[in-house]
């Protein structure tokens, strides 16, 4: 079994939901970037100050930011753990390599959430969060096409993607995923 994974996609391709079922089952810790910054946000902090600003033109936050928040949550004790929603480009891949390898972890297996562009707003205006609204929803796939997308090739070059048809419901996705772990 697997125990370093990375899960790809598009915003509102349900890769957190998915993370969290797989981490939560196999004791695995759920490293959601997203997650952890809207922590920071919550708690008022002045890192949170920026990052909610960040967040609210629809832009992305510091490499350098996300990094430092990563490393610090890999190097705990853990049973393996599930990266979502890092690393969004190419320097964050060799960003995170490097901190792997002081680690001495490997990423196994990267699964990408494939997922139509149409049936994405309409989930992510569903999802109601107040940073979500057609405009940031769109500037935030525009985004995610122009740096993400180059990381699909990346991990299919060196034989660790695994896609995913996002675009079914829950249990059918998991277990596709549970599947392609073996």
């Amino acid at each position: 079994m697997k125990k370093h994974l990375l899960f790809l996609g598009p915003p509102g391709a349900g890769k957190g939901t998915q993370a969290a079922l797989l981490s939560e089952a196999n004791s695995y810790l759920h490293l959601s970037t997203g997650e952890l910054l809207r922590k920071e946000i919550d708690l008022g902090t002045s890192l949170g100050k920026q990052v909610k600003d960040t967040i609210n033109k629809g832009e992305l936050v510091s490499d350098q930011l996300v990094l430092e928040i990563v490393k610090k949550n890999l190097d705990k004790e853990n049973n393996g753990w599930i990266l979502d929603g890092y690393p969004r480009n190419l320097s964050q891949v060799k960003s995170l390599n490097s901190v792997l390898i002081n680690l001495n972890q490997t990423l196994e297996i990267v699964f990408y959430l494939d997922i139509p562009e149409e049936v994405l707003i309409k989930r992510l205006l569903m999802r109601g969060r107040k940073d979500d609204n057609e405009d940031t929803i769109k500037t935030r796939l525009k985004i995610y096409k122009e740096t993400t997308e180059p990381l699909i090739e990346y991990y299919e070059s060196i034989s660790l993607l695994k896609y995913i048809n996002a675009d079914r419901d829950l249990k059918t996705i998991s277990t596709d995923i549970k599947q392609k772990m073996a």
